[in-house]
């Protein structure tokens, strides 16, 4: 296979030159399962594990191959070879690892466009939209909204408009695996080179989405439950799987549980239009919290804005963690302000 065809441009093959002189061969990592990789390269697919010298260099668990990634491996014969390391990222889909770790868990590397899979039955929920979103501003990949199951929608047109409201800019479309013409608006936005991750909740239909895609049952699929319109795990790891004409799609696992890995600006501008609103506030540091004159409590849907608290409180949180001296001068800088906003309501 021409790798270019799969993203190799000339921004991975300047990161894997000095590998090349070491006689190293350019892969792309199809599917990963802890510590064994799936290798895609111009010439076969192998079986990989990752060489001691790259867990010894590898800062942490975040930094070893992901699906996506593009890495330097030695092959060793028709079937298995090494990973000697790494390439750098162009793009990483990572969230916050399930329970109370405060770690990165990387989904997806080397992402061009994001579909952000949401069902348009008893599981939509536009404030796990919201979330996917800053994920998706995080990464450095464009997102797109797609609403699936569009035949099971009785209320269309005004699904797709509560979409909008909060999509910040992105593109919203619609999907139908049982239609005939259900994903020609996703087909417009694969291309040679390009590679296009799903992500969604368990059942709202990512593998169909990629069966649909590729023209055949290439995943296995489940039907969901029928009280509240969510799936069991049927994808149960990632996987890059290359298109008939060019590009790839990376199928994913449905996550229930979606803890940011983002920092306030991300927030931010997913919630552009409260930062629009925010400046017409009579006091130029309101929080958006009972303050005298505040245009953003006018302006803006109080579910939305309760939304943008509680994920600004998850990304500072993430901040504080992250750059505990910054966080020390962001909360001096709080306390400051409160203390001026309670003396002003005083007099």
């Amino acid at each position: 296979m021409h790798l270019e065809l799969l993203g190799a441009d000339d921004f991975v093959y300047a990161a894997f030159a000095p590998w090349a002189q070491q006689s190293l061969t350019l892969a792309r990592v199809a599917a990963s399962h802890r510590d064994r990789y799936r290798l895609i390269t111009a010439e076969l697919e192998v079986d990989a594990e990752p060489s001691g010298a790259l867990w010894y260099r590898s800062p942490g668990a975040a930094a070893m191959p992901v699906t996506g990634d593009w890495v330097a491996a030695r092959v060793i014969n028709a079937t298995d070879a090494i990973v000697e390391a790494v390439l750098p990222r162009r793009t990483l889909f990572a969230r916050r690892a399930v329970g109370k770790r405060e770690e990165q868990q990387p989904i997806a590397a080397n992402v061009d466009l994001v579909f952000l899979v949401s069902g348009l039955d008893g599981d939509y929920n536009p404030r796990r939209i919201e979330r996917y979103l800053i994920l998706a501003a995080e990464s450095g990949a464009r997102p797109v909204i797609v609403l699936n199951k569009r035949d099971l929608c009785a209320e269309l047109e005004a699904r797709i408009e509560q979409t909008r409201e909060v999509a910040a800019g992105a593109e919203v479309v619609t999907a139908s695996t049982v239609a005939a013409d259900g994903l020609d608006g996703l087909r417009g936005h694969l291309a040679p080179g390009r590679t296009v991750a799903l992500l969604g909740s368990s059942g709202v239909g990512k593998s169909s989405i990629v069966n649909g895609l590729l023209g055949e049952e290439r995943l296995r699929t489940n039907a969901v439950r029928e009280y509240d319109s969510r799936g069991r795990h049927t994808t149960t790891h990632r996987e890059l799987i290359p298109l008939p004409g060019g590009g790839a799609l990376i199928d994913t696992p449905g996550m229930r549980e979606l803890q940011l890995w983002a920092g306030r600006e991300s927030v931010d501008r997913v919630f552009d239009d409260i930062s629009e609103a925010a400046a017409d506030c009579r006091f130029r540091d309101c929080t958006h919290n009972g303050e005298t004159g505040c245009a953003v409590e006018a302006a803006v849907d109080p579910e939305r804005l309760a939304s943008y608290r509680k994920l600004q409180n998850e990304a500072a949180w993430h901040e504080t963690l992250s750059d505990p001296l910054a966080a020390i001068e962001r909360k001096k800088k709080w306390k400051a302000i409160h203390k001026a906003a309670r003396i002003y309501k005083q007099r």
